[in-house]
């Protein structure tokens, strides 16, 4: 799944340029909106929208066209609305065009500006920490290494025994022995077939399992991701047994393989994963009101955009769906806020604020007003030092 990637947002940065043009909308993966064409009706919305502020700003109509082509072009791709997301985001200037399609839902919305829009981007690259997701079938395993919109197959083929019959030599086939989930009232686990669990059987499991589980060991070394393991339980209980990976997650994903694909086992793996991830944002909510009063934590706009362009913010909490617009100035870190939104002289400050923090490696948290760890404000920043 191709995303977009922090050399992307600083590619997005540099552009600047008299308008650069920012456009958010939510869309479908699928159903009856796509099929009505509801996202290309929004997306001919918001370019209607634009190009009316770039009339009024003095453009003349041929250059408008040109300009807004590379999107105005895909208001009639049925095969583009057909393979979206949750969200698409569009960065135009002269010269210059990115489409992306993403798994974040937006709300409808333009920017015009000498710099792009990339505020609600951040949630791409926050609370969505790296995992192990070891898709583990008697004949069939894979690994993939996760974030909460992606996944990647790692090759594991020449690290792991192909079957089982390959690694303890048994004749399986001639056996013709089937595994199920559920276990035997000894507690043994169950096949069905010519014979019955035995011992043996449970112990030539157990080897395959050790050979999987030595196979990947070489991949995990040094490595410090937790692991979650897809499987029915009664491979999962014997893999637990023979793991020597420290972070392999106590619960498992007990999933049905022949019906379910990787998107599916993804999504369900991230709702097990997502309140661990989570987690350190709610550290960081924690930390700042715990530092409140030390000159470690900011709540103003004013104060908050020097420290971000210095790499002074570690975590920056944004209102979400909210925005502070106004100028600034480095000559003297001077910020003014307007109180006129609309005034085409102002840039969204919080953007700046955003971005500048991401870039000097800090972490962006985009909340509701009820999240934030002081509501009085729009904008709060924990500071490094």
């Amino acid at each position: 799944m191709t995303l977009i990637s922090k050399n992307e947002i600083v590619e997005l940065h540099d552009v600047n340029k008299d308008n650069c043009i920012s456009i958010f909308i939510p869309t479908h993966r699928a159903g009856e909106k796509v099929l009505q064409q509801v996202d290309a009706l929004a997306l001919k919305n918001q370019l209607k929208d634009v190009e009316s502020k770039l009339a009024k700003k003095g453009l003349q109509a041929d250059t408008i066209n040109n300009l807004m082509a590379p999107a105005q072009q895909l208001v009639d791709d049925s095969s583009f609305w057909r393979e979206q997301s949750d969200g698409l985001a569009i960065f135009i200037a002269d010269g210059f065009s990115k489409i992306y399609t993403l798994p974040v839902y937006f709300k409808e919305f333009n920017y015009i500006s000498n710099s792009f829009y990339l505020k609600p981007l951040m949630p791409m690259f926050v609370g969505d920490g790296n995992f192990y997701l070891l898709m583990l079938e008697r004949r069939n395993v894979k690994l993939y290494e996760c974030t909460r919109h992606s996944f990647a197959e790692i090759s594991v083929e020449d690290l792991i025994p192909a079957s089982k019959r390959d690694h303890v030599g048994y004749d399986y086939e001639q056996k013709n022995l089937q595994f199920r989930t559920g276990q035997a009232g000894s507690g043994h686990v169950m096949y069905h077939g010519q014979e019955a669990a035995t011992g043996k059987r449970e112990n030539e499991i157990k080897k395959y399992l050790r050979a999987i589980n030595d196979g990947l060991a070489p991949l995990f070394r040094e490595q410090n991701m937790p692991m979650l393991v897809a499987a029915q339980r009664p491979l999962f209980d014997i893999f637990r047994e023979v793991n020597t990976y420290p972070n392999l997650m106590e619960e498992f994903l007990n999933v049905n393989f022949g019906d379910t694909n990787i998107y599916d086992a993804h999504e369900l793996a991230w709702e097990m994963m997502a309140p661990i991830f989570d987690q350190k944002r709610k550290d960081k909510i924690a930390l700042f009101l715990d530092e409140q009063g030390t000159g470690k934590t900011a709540i103003g706009i004013d104060k908050i955009i020097p420290a971000a362009i210095n790499g002074k913010v570690d975590t920056l909490f944004c209102e979400n769906q909210a925005d502070i617009f106004g100028s600034y100035k480095a000559e003297g870190n001077a910020v003014t806020v307007a109180q006129d939104e609309k005034n085409g002289n102002t840039i969204s400050l919080m953007n700046v604020a955003a971005i500048k923090t991401f870039l000097n490696g800090g972490e962006v948290y985009l909340l509701d007003k009820e999240e934030m760890p002081n509501p009085n404000s729009r904008i709060n920043a924990l500071y490094r030092y």
